[in-house]
Formats: C-alpha cells, sequence, structure tokens
C-alpha cells in the first residue's frame, strides 16, 4: 500500500494508519499532546488540503489528525451507496475522537468534511470543544438555499452525481484530468495549486474504486437522506467560519443568518478566495484561525 501524501521527514508529519469504527483511516499525524486538532477535507480532496494549516497549529501546542475520510486515500473503502450516508460519516468522526483519547477536541472541516462537522456539532456537542466550518453553509441555511434558483443552479453537479457509473468516468477520464481542472480551473489563486499539488489528488482519484465512493457520497445524499435526524439542529461550541466569497459552487447567501442555529458564531469572510479557502488564501486563512483560537480558548 502506497501513502497517498508523503510528506517530507523535515515536515514533521508522518502518515499513519488509525483504526476507528470498524475502519483504518489513512492519517496525516503531527504533533503531540492533549489537544487534538481533527481536520476533516473534502471532495474531491484528501488530508493534503490541510498542509498548509497543519505547521500553524502544531506550533500552537496542537497533536493534528487530518484523516482521509471513508473511501479516500488508503483508507478503508465500504461498498454501497448506503455506507457514505451521514450517519455512518458522523459515526466515523465519533470513532476518531474516542479513539484519540484527546482531553479538548479542535475540530476543524471543509466541503464534505464540513457537512459531517456541523452534524457532529448537532448530535455530539459533548465531544468538541470548538467548531472550524470552511464554504459550507449549516445544514439549515442550506436547505434554506435550495428554494432559490441562486443556488440551485450552482448545485447542479449533485444531480449530475446521482447517474449511474457516468460521474466516475468522466471525472476518471484523461488520467482524472477533470479532478485537477475542479481546482485550478476556479481558484482564485490557481499559482497555489502546482502541477504536484493537483497530481496528488489526480492518483488518489485513479485508485481502484476511489472515484465510485467519492460519488457516493452525492448519492447517499440523496437516496438516505433521513439518515439522522438533526432535531432543532443547535450548534452550542464555539463556532469559526471561514468563506471565500469567490465559491462557485456555494451562493454567498448561505452564510446569511447562520446566528438563528450558532449560539456563538464568528464568521470571516474572504473576498479574494475560491471555495477551495484554506490552499487558495492560507496565509489569510491561518491568521483568521490563530486569531479565533487566541479570542476563544476552552
Amino acid at each position: 500500500m502506497g501513502w497517498s501524501w508523503n510528506p517530507s521527514p523535515e515536515s514533521g508529519i508522518s502518515m499513519q494508519m488509525i483504526a476507528a469504527g470498524g475502519l483504518e483511516f489513512e492519517t496525516a499525524v503531527a504533533g503531540e499532546g492533549d489537544l487534538l486538532a481533527l481536520m476533516l477535507h473534502g471532495f474531491p480532496e484528501l488530508n493534503y488540503s490541510w498542509r498548509h494549516q497543519i505547521p500553524m497549529l502544531v506550533a500552537r501546542g496542537y497533536r493534528v489528525w487530518a484523516p482521509n475520510l471513508r473511501g479516500y486515500g488508503a483508507t478503508s473503502r465500504p461498498q454501497g451507496v448506503r455506507e457514505y450516508a451521514v450517519d455512518r460519516l458522523v459515526g466515523d468522526i465519533v470513532a476518531l475522537i474516542r479513539a484519540s483519547e484527546a482531553k479538548e477536541v479542535l475540530l476543524i472541516a471543509h466541503d464534505w468534511g464540513a457537512l459531517i462537522a456541523w452534524a457532529v456539532a448537532i448530535l455530539h456537542p459533548d465531544l468538541i470543544d470548538r467548531l472550524v466550518i470552511m464554504n459550507v453553509p449549516h445544514p439549515m441555511a442550506f436547505r434554506r438555499e435550495m428554494q432559490h434558483w441562486r443556488q440551485k443552479r450552482k448545485s447542479w453537479y449533485i444531480f449530475f452525481f446521482q447517474l449511474p457509473r457516468l460521474p466516475e468516468w468522466m471525472l476518471g477520464a484523461r488520467g482524472a484530468r477533470a479532478i485537477g481542472r475542479a481546482f485550478t480551473g476556479s481558484a482564485c489563486h490557481p499559482e497555489r495549486f502546482a502541477a504536484s499539488d493537483v497530481q496528488v489528488y489526480r492518483d488518489a482519484a485513479l485508485r481502484p474504486g476511489q472515484l465510485g465512493a467519492m460519488v457516493n457520497y452525492y448519492r447517499a445524499l440523496f437516496r438516505h437522506r433521513d439518515a439522522v435526524d438533526l432535531g432543532d439542529a443547535r450548534v452550542s461550541v464555539p463556532t469559526l467560519m471561514v468563506w471565500g466569497e469567490q465559491d462557485i459552487a456555494i451562493d454567498i447567501h448561505c452564510t446569511d443568518d447562520t446566528d438563528q442555529w450558532v449560539d456563538d458564531l464568528t464568521l470571516v469572510r474572504l473576498p479574494n478566495a475560491s471555495h477551495w479557502v484554506q490552499q487558495d488564501q492560507p496565509e489569510e486563512v491561518n491568521a483568521a484561525l490563530a486569531d479565533w483560537l487566541d479570542r476563544r480558548a476552552v
């Protein structure tokens, strides 16, 4: 088994397989101690998407775990759409937190990872101390915005992904060229996505079965939409939302009135960042995160 990401020795990051909830998670690990920063990536990414944030968090005293989510990279890849429903994904994160035996947990997440993180914060607030969300709205805000054409037209790909086989074929064609273009074609700062960076994502997507697993997240979202009951969807833990305003997939109105559901919310909008915010403007994201951590110490 080859790692999806081979960090340099001087980075202080190692790749490990961590067992949790009956699965094995390919995880970027750095730092040590009882303060855990658990970082969840999105589609069509990997834990590699956190490469700019991990050193900053270690320097601030965190032990960092950045797993590849189920189906990604060398992480276990269960078969069938049902295995990618939200209840399964939430269960993975709960199992990882418990396996860490950390005394304090900072959950940081982007895109699909953020959708999962919202649900963890709503359903298991006792397991996390602070929450950081990047470019995915609170589930109730997204439900509201999907009533408007401005968001529906940006969510066209979710409907496309419901088709059998065709999405996997198109994403994997020409050496997963579409995976690479997802980043470089929509970034505000494409120079941040070197050919070697994009190749990490393309190579991982071409692992047998990974494209099917990735698309099954979206299929399960439709077919098993009642897999979890979020109740009033209240988030009680302090929450930071970092939002790249030039997001081609999620409308900026999705951030409106989030404080209806989040008791302690800080919203940081970055006008010159895309959906891939933590890679597009890593210095600005790191500064916002560090400032918020200082002001929201547990």
